[in-house]
């Protein structure tokens, strides 16, 4: 394979497609970015503004200027920081919160733990961008709110979401479409995610700050988590809801969410850097990825979820999969000699090139099964439409081909 070619496919999607798009359409002259432009691409200048886009954009065009340089990204990087400092952080009760209206005044203000893992996210690339001391000692911050607000120490995990000061709350869903759990899978993907960043960022450019023990002690338990318990043993996907007692509520697969775990949590061990806990998780994310894996198509799509004990699957073909599913078949390329995932990822790659990626800039929300029809329905840029899955795998991916 020229896997040369493959790297500049992604590069010139990412460059010429999705950052332009989040610059010249997304762009708020107001401060930030625009919450919401629907799926015909029709502006919403007065949509609420959520932190899981904003601390996305952040880690977005941070990450972007890390690796490319580009000045642009750096001025749109700072743009997302400088309003999550100024209108997402709660400079009363400490964390953030879930969204702001479009005058950036607090709208909703939950403490959302799954948001406060992405800050800590998009905080951390932005000092490893930068050297942002500011901008590091916020992530620190979070850190210290989640670790002290949501971790269960009696009972093992991180609970869902509090009030603004704090206080349980009776309605933890991240959304409509979620259970109403205590403890969920997805949250602490994304909190793990947030921390594997923020110690990779430490280890960079401070390595003999004082947190380093605590993120780090922090991290390897979360890792225990995923492989102990949210792993079911007997099939290798993840479970995705729990209650306080990590008694499981749901028998869905979410074959996107197996994928992207199987990379992001071997990512975790490498940047921890303990050998033992590194062939372990090697181990055990080949199964995962294999779990996943299960919802790839003969064209190198994926579906989107099987639910159980229906056996009701949900065929389409969400963006955000799509990209996890390139990124995690390059893993099994490049760390679990699977040669075969190469050829694999680059067929995935195809698929959405031809389905979906818009012409116009930015990617389509999915393609509908089994019509295959162009899913306008839902957002083009919004609360949870963001340039990170995407633009992650160009990033990742340009990465794992320079080492294969």
């Amino acid at each position: 394979m020229n896997t040369a070619g493959f790297s500049q496919e992604l590069l010139d999607n990412l460059t010429t497609n999705i950052l332009p798009y989040w610059m010249e359409k997304m762009t708020d002259p107001r401060g930030g970015f625009y919450g919401r432009r629907d799926g015909e691409g029709s502006l919403y200048e007065d949509a609420p503004k959520g932190a899981i886009l904003n601390a996305r954009i952040l880690w977005t065009f941070s990450s972007a200027y890390r690796t490319l340089g580009t000045p642009g990204y750096l001025d749109a990087a700072t743009r997302a920081r400088d309003y999550i400092m100024e209108h997402f952080i709660d400079h009363e009760y400490g964390g953030t919160f879930w969204s702001v209206g479009a005058d950036g005044l607090p709208e909703d203000t939950k403490k959302q733990f799954y948001a406060i893992g992405f800050m800590i996210y998009g905080l951390a690339e932005y000092f490893r961008a930068t050297g942002d001391e500011e901008s590091i000692a916020k992530a620190l911050e979070l850190f210290y709110c989640i670790e002290t607000h949501s971790r269960d120490r009696e009972k093992d995990g991180y609970l869902e979401a509090a009030t603004r000061d704090w206080q349980p709350i009776a309605d933890m869903r991240l959304s409509d479409k979620d259970a109403n759990a205590s403890k969920t899978m997805n949250t602490h993907l994304h909190i793990i995610e947030g921390y594997t960043n923020l110690l990779r960022a430490l280890k960079e450019r401070i390595p003999g700050h004082k947190a380093i023990a605590d993120v780090e002690e922090a991290t390897r338990y979360l890792l225990r988590i995923f492989l102990d318990r949210i792993e079911n043993p007997q099939t290798h996907h993840l479970t995705l809801f729990f209650n306080d007692d990590w008694e499981k509520l749901d028998d869905s697969e979410s074959y996107g969410h197996d994928i992207e775990a199987s990379w992001l949590l071997l990512e975790t061990a490498q940047v921890i850097g303990d050998d033992s806990l590194t062939a372990e998780t090697l181990d055990h994310t080949l199964r995962i990825a294999e779990a996943g894996l299960q919802g790839r198509c003969w064209d190198g799509s994926m579906v989107y979820e099987r639910h159980l004990p229906s056996g009701h699957y949900d065929n389409d073909k969400h963006w955000w999969v799509q990209a996890e599913n390139v990124i995690g078949q390059l893993y099994l390329a490049r760390f679990h000699n699977r040669p075969a995932a190469l050829e694999a990822a680059r067929q995935s790659w195809d698929y959405i090139t031809a389905n979906l990626v818009d012409p116009e800039g930015e990617w389509y929300w999915s393609r509908r099964s089994p019509s295959g029809e162009i899913n306008r329905k839902d957002d083009k840029a919004g609360f949870w439409k963001c340039p990170y899955h995407n633009s992650r795998m160009c990033l990742e991916g340009m990465h794992i081909l320079s080492e294969l």
